[in-house]
């Protein structure tokens, strides 16, 4: 395993923290959790992890990380996504009003468009840049109804869209922490984390 000398965060407010943590750990990535606006110096890259997305953008809010979060994308880092992350990434506002959308990717969003807790399953989902299937778990998953200009779609179940990306964020519908096929992972830190010269 070779260790990279890069520093990615994991929005530590709810949710899926601690398996992204030690998804990155397992390869050779520092990870930190993100619970306070300076935790955001020093990071190359930061997850927003899947959970609740009304609770998580509150939890945005109440701890004072919602200007920082904007400021780390408008300084091109990378951003990645998953679940409730993909929806907190969204533009899509037809949901309550207030409820948190940072806007990074032109979309529109169906929350828990696979149905509910019990409806979760995992199957092996093509992914645009990734040679082999990678193991997809869903679970309450959104999935994305439409995207705008220049939003490239990266994967789809029944042609509903559960991946995509735009400039320096990726989001995905599933969790690619729950598995340990970490494709989609490895993905993210070479392309959006700079690191051209990772390895597995």
């Amino acid at each position: 395993m070779v260790r990279i000398e890069k520093t990615v965060g994991v929005l530590d407010v709810q949710g899926a923290v601690r398996e992204h943590l030690l998804a990155l750990k397992t390869l050779g990535i520092k990870a930190v959790s993100v619970k306070r606006p300076e935790d955001f110096n020093g990071l190359d890259g930061l997850i927003i992890p899947g959970g609740e997305s009304t609770a998580i953008g509150r939890l945005i809010r109440e701890q004072g990380l919602e200007d920082r979060l904007r400021a780390f994308h408008n300084e091109g880092k990378g951003i990645f996504g998953t679940c409730a992350g993909l929806i907190l990434c969204s533009t899509d506002d037809s949901h309550k009003t207030n409820d948190l959308r940072l806007g990074f990717i032109d979309m529109e969003v169906k929350r828990n468009g696979f149905g509910r807790q019990v409806a979760s399953f995992e199957m092996p989902l093509k992914f645009e840049g990734i040679d082999q299937e990678v193991e997809a778990v869903f679970i309450r998953a959104p999935y994305i109804q439409s995207v705008g200009p220049g939003v490239k779609v990266l994967a789809a179940v029944d042609d509903k869209i559960v991946a995509a990306e735009h400039e320096n964020v990726l989001v995905t519908a599933h969790h690619p922490e729950l598995t340990e096929d970490y494709a989609v992972l490895i993905y993210f830190l070479d392309k959006f984390v700079d690191e051209s010269e990772f390895n597995e």
